[in-house]
C-alpha cells in the first residue's frame, strides 16, 4: 500500500524542479489572462445547471493538474495537427512555439521540458485526446493504482415537483486508500428520451468522505436552437441521473483508468 508521500512526492523531488517551478507561475498567470474556457467535457447534451460543487480538496492543491486537465484537449489537437503537417523539430521550444495560443504553448513547453522532446511527441500520439491520462504521462497529474471510492448515497432534494424546479443531486462517497486523478460523470434519462449529461474533474485526494452536488434547473433552455439538434422540454414524469466516479476519465481504455462506483436515483415532475 503507498503512502501518501508516494501518491503526493514533493516537488523537489523533481529533476526538472527548479525549471518547472518557474514556468508554473508563468503558466497559471497566463491561463488567468487568457479567456480559454475553462468546463467540463460531457458527452451528451449539457444539463443546464446552477451550480456543479465538489468537495474533494482534501488533498494538496494541485492546481496545475487541474489546468493541464482543462486545457489539454485543446492542446493536443493542435499538436497533432502540427506533428502530421511535418511540423516536428528537434526541441521543445520549437515544437511548442508552434502552438498559436500562448497558454496552450507555455502548458505544452512545461510538460514537454519535464519529459523530454521524444517521449513527449510520443504521449502525445498515444493520448487519443485522452486530457487526463495526458497529463498523467507529461508528469502535471499524479496516478494513484491503488485508488478507491465508494458512493454511500446519492439522493433528490426535492424529489417531485413542477416544471422550474431547481433540483439539488448529491452524492457522498468515501475512499479507503485514496483517489487517482479522475472526473465524475452524470447521465440523465428524460422522459422524450433525449440523455443529457454533465461531468468535472476530480483531483486525486487523500483517505476520506466527500460530496459531489449538482444543482439542475428543470426548464427548457431558452439558447437551445432546435435547428441545431433535439432541446429537451423537461415534461411531465421521471427522471432517472445515475452517477459514476472515475479514475481517469470515465470509459477510458488506457491505463490509470476505472470505474471507481456507480449510483442511481430520480425526481419527478408533476403537471
Amino acid at each position: 500500500e503507498k503512502s501518501d508521500k508516494d501518491l503526493f512526492p514533493p516537488a523537489s523531488a523533481h529533476p526538472f524542479f527548479i525549471m518547472a517551478a518557474l514556468k508554473v507561475f508563468v503558466a497559471l498567470l497566463v491561463c488567468a489572462l487568457c479567456a480559454v474556457a475553462v468546463t467540463a467535457r460531457p458527452s451528451k447534451q449539457t444539463i443546464e445547471v446552477a451550480s456543479v460543487a465538489v468537495e474533494t480538496r482534501a488533498a494538496p492543491s494541485n492546481d496545475l493538474c487541474e489546468t493541464c486537465v482543462n486545457l489539454a484537449g485543446q492542446l493536443i489537437n493542435q499538436l497533432l495537427n502540427i506533428i502530421l503537417n511535418g511540423g516536428v523539430v528537434g526541441t521543445c521550444g520549437a515544437l511548442c512555439g508552434k502552438v498559436p495560443n500562448k497558454a496552450l504553448s507555455t502548458l505544452c513547453d512545461l510538460a514537454c521540458d519535464i519529459v523530454g522532446i521524444e517521449e513527449f511527441i510520443k504521449i502525445v500520439q498515444k493520448a487519443d485526446l485522452d486530457p487526463i491520462y495526458y497529463c498523467e504521462e507529461v508528469k502535471l497529474c499524479p496516478v494513484n493504482d491503488y485508488g478507491d471510492a465508494t458512493i454511500t448515497s446519492f439522493t433528490s432534494s426535492p424529489t417531485t415537483g413542477p416544471q422550474g424546479t431547481t433540483f439539488t443531486l448529491e452524492a457522498i462517497f468515501t475512499s479507503n486508500n485514496g483517489t487517482g486523478t479522475g472526473e465524475f460523470s452524470l447521465g440523465i434519462s428524460t422522459v422524450d428520451g433525449i440523455p443529457l449529461g454533465t461531468g468535472d474533474f476530480l483531483p486525486a485526494s487523500k483517505p476520506g468522505s466527500y460530496k459531489i452536488t449538482v444543482t439542475v434547473n428543470a426548464k427548457p433552455d431558452p439558447s437551445c436552437d432546435p435547428t441545431q439538434g433535439p432541446c429537451e422540454q423537461w415534461l411531465p414524469g421521471t427522471y432517472e441521473a445515475e452517477l459514476a466516479i472515475c479514475e481517469g476519465e470515465c470509459g477510458s481504455k488506457h491505463p490509470h483508468s476505472k470505474i471507481y462506483s456507480t449510483a442511481a436515483t430520480n425526481f419527478t415532475l408533476t403537471q
